[in-house]
């Protein structure tokens, strides 16, 4: 597919494995663009005309460098703390993965199909990540960057950081890529605007771990070998004017990819090894196909490459030049000590789980001496990665003081690691939100998602004075927030019930927010949706539409449910429970009195069962007295009064009452109460708030 494109050669793939070809969009792009800038026009076209000339004498010529060409690169991350905001060891994982592709040292070039082992190239380039940046100081060669762009990963992106490109290989890594997997400009593009010179890849297009899989690491040597002027391998021609080669399509067998060793193809999305569409066989199994299957660059793909490094289109020729590689610290000099930084397989453990580590400091770590509060190392404590089991419950610290032999940081994270019991606790859950945020937050364990707002304690509740909220009217989309329990001893459970009150409204008929309740049995590896509200229906608590930050104003305008989770083997002596919203635009949401355990335990009814019971006044003043009334075919035996945190804070276990009871409301504080009533025919409740 060779075409000015968006200016953009792009490598479109669906996000299944059936390898079906997303739309890149490039035809619209591109009109678009001649509209409002034909002066691009002509520039491209005097820049492609004097790159394919310097081409053709390099390819002629006798004499070409057998060295290695090294590209300092740059991996900016643009994320808006989602799945997108990958790892350090995601990046390295990639330019591993680059490096033995574009050197032919992947394990699996033996497969090559045989009739194109012979001219299957070492392609002599790797990237690099950079040690020094632009201003002269030390730096990971990861940057990261907040930004909604995310989400649409097209040229815009480049707008919020883009590092001379004389210099360095600009990546961007993004939620989406415009609809790609990836997309990059060739060198006559970018010669013509080189803003917007570099490379823009979905977060799970690189790499083969993380967010990533090893079905998906070539993409980015696909987008590599467009940056180095490489065009899809079934050709076409990248001029203006000049019509769209789509993959597969019979006519592509008139044109050609300007390399002669390539065989003319018609172009793959399927790895059809046997294919001869063009009355010769085609190399399906090269990185500028899409057939998923790609193991080589052939010898005439690595001159091409080599002229586009050579030739001062781009200022592709400064990359790899000893100076730039000083300036940005990818020569083999002795690398700069930036930062001490370690990344974990998780944060949050079961007691007697074990947690790996992973030193990911920059640059040049000789040596390195980890410290884990209250953990136990299996093996060295100097090596860059370590397992560590942890045996006590608590909040731990965790330092990594690393060195290159000249210099030393050092780097202390404080209650790092939580650790949680391994065995359940044999009570149910009954949350009211009624104390502050560092309060819900020791009972509860919160995602962070690195935002400045997340669950947040609101001044508004449902028959109470308090619950919990998620800024949802300006805070973005496509954002998660959770938070989930300690382990619950749920042994011999048959069903669980769980029991909320909601409130929640749209902007906009097209809100698609969502709320689910989950739950895990090994410690939250995995997680089982159980029930999923949707902000077009379920979820909504009052019909209209809100166009500003929405408050409930009254009772009528939550919502409640009590989800019924049945099946023994849903439950375990260390079941937890998830709450999770994921954010898609709509308004705010709150969320009060969670109430988790048997149906007929700590007040827990089907919604439309009836009340059988009521209480007044509600609200009450504290150190008084409330009045509970019930219906004459109850038959109490015993009356408790729990508090938010299902501690009971006064109990009678032999009423002799006919339909009343004075309950006692001495020496409680103020906030939400529940007051259940035991007989022969179950348990019932009744929340009560005290001022």
């Amino acid at each position: 597919m060779n075409r000015i494109l968006l200016f953009v050669i792009a490598f479109a793939v669906s996000n299944s494995f059936a390898q079906q070809m997303l739309h890149c969009g490039s035809d619209e792009m591109e009109s678009k663009l001649f509209q409002e800038h034909p002066e691009y026009k002509q520039a491209f076209l005097r820049s492609r005309k004097k790159l394919e000339t310097f081409t053709k004498q390099f390819q002629e010529s006798s004499t070409k460098s057998g060295a290695t060409y090294t590209i300092p690169v740059v991996f900016h991350i643009i994320h808006n703390n989602g799945a997108e905001n990958i790892n350090d060891s995601q990046i390295f994982d990639a330019i591993e993965q680059v490096n033995l592709q574009y050197r032919k040292q992947n394990p699996d070039t033996n497969q090559i199909v045989s009739a194109f082992q012979s001219i299957a190239a070492d392609a002599g380039i790797e990237i690099r990540l950079a040690q020094i940046d632009p201003n002269g100081n030390c730096t990971s060669g990861i940057t990261r960057t907040v930004s909604p762009l995310t989400y649409t990963g097209d040229h815009q992106v480049k707008s919020l950081i883009h590092w001379p490109p004389e210099k360095y290989l600009n990546i961007y890594v993004c939620f989406d890529a415009a609809g790609l997997a990836g997309h990059a400009l060739m060198p006559a593009v970018a010669d013509t605007i080189p803003e917007w010179d570099g490379i823009v890849i979905r977060h799970d297009y690189v790499g083969t771990i993380g967010t990533s899989d090893y079905f998906r690491r070539t993409v980015l040597s696909h987008e590599i070998g467009h940056y180095l002027n490489l065009y899809h391998i079934w050709g076409g021609n990248n001029v203006p004017g000049f019509y769209y080669l789509p993959v597969g399509n019979a006519g592509n067998c008139a044109f050609d990819d300007e390399v002669t060793d390539t065989p003319n193809t018609i172009g793959w999305s399927s790895c059809n090894l046997n294919a001869n569409s063009c009355s010769s066989l085609d190399n399906v199994q090269n990185y500028m196909d899409y057939a998923y299957c790609a193991l080589m660059f052939t010898e005439g793909q690595k001159v091409r490459m080599h002229a586009a490094l050579n030739a001062s289109v781009a200022n592709r020729n400064n990359l790899w030049t000893p100076a730039n590689l000083a300036a940005t610290g990818t020569d083999d000099l002795v690398s700069q000590l930036c930062e001490a930084k370690f990344e974990t397989s998780k944060q949050i453990v079961c007691q007697g789980d074990s947690i790996l580590f992973k030193d990911v400091s920059s640059h040049g770590i000789t040596s390195r001496i980890w410290n884990f509060e209250s953990g136990i190392v299996n093996g060295s404590s100097s090596n860059d990665t370590a397992i560590v089991v942890y045996n006590q419950v608590g909040k731990f610290d965790v330092t990594l003081k690393v060195s290159n032999g000249l210099d030393t940081l050092e780097l202390v994270l404080s209650d790092y690691i939580t650790v949680i019991p391994n065995l359940g606790s044999t009570s149910g859950i009954v949350e009211g939100f009624e104390d502050n945020l560092a309060g819900f937050s020791n009972r509860w364990h919160v995602r962070e998602v690195g935002q400045p707002f997340n669950w947040e304690i609101a001044n508004t509740g449902f028959q109470s004075n308090q619950s919990i909220k998620i800024t949802n009217f300006d805070g973005g989309s496509n954002q998660v927030y959770e938070f989930f329990s300690d382990p619950l001893d749920l042994s011999g459970f048959t069903s669980l019930a769980v029991a909320i009150d909601w409130a929640y409204a749209q902007q906009l008929a097209s809100n698609t927010d969502l709320f689910r309740i989950f739950i895990s049995n090994d410690c939250g590896e995995n997680w089982l949706v159980k029930k999923t509200y949707s902000g077009t229906s379920t979820l909504k608590s009052v019909s209209q539409f809100m166009t500003t930050p929405f408050t409930p104003a009254s009772l009528n305008e939550w919502a409640s449910d009590t989800v019924i989770i049945n099946g023994a083997s849903n439950f375990t002596d260390h079941t937890q429970v998830k709450f999770r919203f994921e954010s898609k635009g709509g308004n705010n949401f709150y969320l009060d009195n969670i109430r988790i355990g048997k149906l007929n335990e700590l007040g827990l009814h089907e919604v439309g069962s009836g009340n059988m019971l009521e209480i007044y006044p509600n609200p009450s003043a504290k150190d008084g007295f409330a009045t509970l009334k019930w219906d004459v075919n109850l038959n109490p035996g015993e009356i408790q009064l729990v508090d938010a945190q299902g501690r009971i804070m006064f109990e009678d276990q032999k009423v002799n009452a006919v339909d009343s009871y004075q309950v006692p409301l001495i020496n409680l504080n103020s906030g939400y109460y529940f007051v259940i009533v035991k007989s022969l025919t179950g348990i019932n409740s009744v929340p009560l708030i005290l001022k």
